[in-house]
């Protein structure tokens, strides 16, 4: 919460607004308004609980602002955050909802929201899910996001780089290169190809699109996620998601 020295300022700027029009502050002397000051601190420090609703208030205003921008730019990027070639399709992929998550191989909490993930899309036949790699915790999640993206390049219905994606992702140790290439052996990749693939142009602009989109979308961790419209930053738990899944398809928190 601000400190009384910032918000005293304001409040003298706001008082001065409610002041008949000939009042302004060069119609004030400096001990007047000093004397001013004095009697709005005194004010607050005797009634503490209207810093709270102000707060209160002003954190609507702001969550309110950042959910109006969140929305507009999703609308303007909407065909390279849903549609784009460069993401890893699964589930239904004519689903009336799609499930849109930036992840991490480094990231304990993506570890965690994985099995959210994969029980939205047992429970949840009508849900398209994309997966956009975002390693932005170190140099192995970069490498690792490499070898994933490669390996998609060979996959097209998803089926390999879902078990890939479940070995790297649920396996023990940091993931880089090498964790991540046994990953993929084991996912049955084509090892000679992938290792071409890691060279294309392509595994480099599609880290690139999902940095760009990611920032667009005001996103600063994993995992983030786009649900219908909305942003979601952070791990909410597969109750809190299947809300958001609600809301998008229905309107309501529960479709049921």
């Amino acid at each position: 919460m601000p400190s009384l020295r910032v918000l005293i300022p304001a409040l003298f700027a706001l008082a001065l607004c409610a002041a008949p029009p000939s009042a302004s502050a060069q119609n004030f002397s400096d001990a007047q308004k000093s004397d001013i000051e004095a009697i709005i601190k005194n004010y607050l420090v005797s009634h503490p609980e209207v810093l709270e609703e102000a707060m209160g208030e002003l954190s609507k205003r702001q969550a309110a602002e950042e959910s109006r921008k969140h929305e507009a730019s999703v609308t303007e990027n909407a065909k390279a955050i849903f549609n784009s070639p460069r993401g890893v399709v699964l589930g239904n992929k004519d689903g009336d909802v799609t499930f849109v998550e930036f992840f991490d191989y480094n990231c304990g909490f993506c570890k965690r929201a994985m099995a959210d993930m994969l029980d939205l899309m047992k429970t949840d036949p009508k849900l398209k899910v994309v997966l956009k790699e975002f390693p932005v915790l170190s140099p192995g999640s970069v490498e690792a996001a490499q070898v994933a993206i490669a390996l998609r390049m060979q996959d097209p219905d998803g089926k390999k780089y879902l078990e890939f994606h479940q070995k790297l992702l649920g396996g023990r140790g940091p993931a880089d290169k090498a964790h991540a290439m046994a990953a993929a052996k084991d996912a049955g990749a084509d090892m000679a190809r992938l290792e071409k693939d890691l060279t294309s142009p392509e595994v480099k602009a599609t880290i690139a699109e999902n940095f760009k989109l990611a920032e667009a979308m005001g996103m600063n961790g994993t995992p983030s996620y786009v649900i219908g419209k909305e942003v979601v930053v952070g791990a909410i738990g597969l109750d809190g998601l299947k809300e958001k899944i609600d809301l998008a398809r229905c309107g309501k928190t529960s479709c049921g």
